[in-house]
């Protein structure tokens, strides 16, 4: 149990580092109404959700990856960039970063969803993009499906989408950045193949290519997730196995979103699995970045060129 401890923090770390106009003039005003700063979302089940909203412009809610990473790294790191355009709203996910951990463990994605549609009605929005990040792309997947009349459009970063496919593809990749002698028995279960590949790769100091094309975007993104405080307790229970809400491919949904979609993508991202080449969403375009698993951080200037674009095509 120890031993998967320790390579569940590892995995947190490397996924750690591993948009919404209102169509009536109503919807505008209620969006007008949002308050620049740090506030806190209370749940119907009573947990506190840290969210920052910052920037002006269209409503944009930020869906973090990890599992459970928070917020802030992107914030600081490509979601700056965009706040000139973009109303930006921050929120850690129950378990994850500022926010609280519920009293008893619910981590469904049903439950992850419907925090995101009482934020958004805390907010007074009629409509907003949700744009997403590697493992968030699950969560905005499974909301959009939900409650697509909410969603004007999709930002898919380097996302995620079937994690059982984004696993294999991470330890397939991070195995051949290891020596032949720290290999791990291909016939070994995921989970474990999974410790023993990211145990290596820290051990070797090589975790870093995984998801980043330069040990010193490597470091800037580390220094600024470990700037706050961070609460494991959803990546924990992902990584436990014990919520097969997550073990499932979000792909085939993506046939039924009608909403515009923008996906961005890494040229050389090991670690998503299934690539944007396999979604099905009818109104989808994709650009691709130079780099890795970091579009906003690696490629700062293309990918907020990429996502102004898009949201200035949207309807207002």
């Amino acid at each position: 149990m120890a031993a998967f401890r320790l390579s569940f923090h590892q995995l947190l770390m490397v996924f750690g580092l591993l948009l919404l106009t209102a169509p009536t003039a109503m919807a505008q005003q209620r969006a007008s109404r949002l308050t620049n700063g740090p506030t806190t979302l209370l749940t119907s089940d009573s947990v506190q959700l840290y969210v920052q909203v910052a920037g002006q412009g269209k409503p944009c809610v930020f869906v973090h990856g990890g599992p459970g990473a928070g917020s802030y790294s992107f914030e600081k790191l490509g979601g700056n960039r965009l706040e000139d355009k973009l109303h930006l709203i921050y929120y850690d996910q129950r378990g994850s970063g500022r926010s609280a951990s519920p009293r008893r463990p619910n981590y469904s994605m049903a439950r992850m969803v419907q925090d995101l549609e009482e934020l958004r009605q805390q907010l007074g929005l009629e409509r907003w993009v949700l744009m997403a990040h590697s493992f968030g792309g699950t969560i905005a997947t499974a909301y959009a499906t939900q409650h697509p009349q909410r969603v004007q459009a999709l930002v898919l970063v380097n996302a995620v989408l079937n994690p059982p496919a984004s696993l294999e593809s991470m330890v397939q990749y991070g195995t051949t950045l290891l020596p032949p002698a720290a290999q791990p028995n291909p016939g070994l279960p995921m989970m474990q193949r999974v410790g023993m590949v990211m145990g290596a790769l820290q051990q070797q100091k090589l975790a870093w290519q995984l998801q980043f094309s330069a040990d010193s975007l490597a470091a800037r993104a580390s220094r600024v997730s470990r700037s706050v405080p961070a609460n494991p307790d959803f990546g924990t229970q992902v990584f436990s196995g014990q919520l097969p809400d997550y073990g499932q491919d979000f792909v085939p949904a993506t046939a039924r979103l009608q909403m515009p979609v923008l996906n961005i993508v890494g040229q050389d991202d090991r670690t998503t699995g299934a690539a944007p080449g396999t979604f099905r969403f009818p109104q989808q375009q994709t650009v691709v970045l130079p780099g890795k698993h970091n579009s906003f951080l690696e490629q700062p200037a293309a990918f907020r060129q990429a996502v102004v674009s898009f949201v200035q095509k949207l309807p207002r």
